[in-house]
């Protein structure tokens, strides 16, 4: 699991353009226990999201900084 303790935006798009380039499983939090798990790899890094390929189809899929900082979104390299 990358360890992204980051309290703010610029540290965590540093975080996030250091594995730009390699595949992850990213973990996303919808509450009541429900999560959806996917293979990524980071397309693009906005000034207030990020968006992410499925590695196994062309679907692209957005998330904010926010989700990180508050540990909706979980990121196993």
């Amino acid at each position: 699991m990358l360890d992204i303790h980051a309290k703010r935006i610029d540290d965590v798009k540093d975080k996030l353009d250091a594995i730009k380039d390699r595949d992850f499983t990213l973990e996303y939090n919808l509450g009541r226990n429900k999560f959806e798990r996917y293979r990524v790899r980071i397309k693009e890094l906005y000034s207030n999201v990020f968006t992410v390929s499925l590695v196994d189809s062309n679907i692209v899929k957005s998330f904010s900084y926010n989700d990180i900082i508050t540990s909706l979104i979980h990121i196993d390299l």
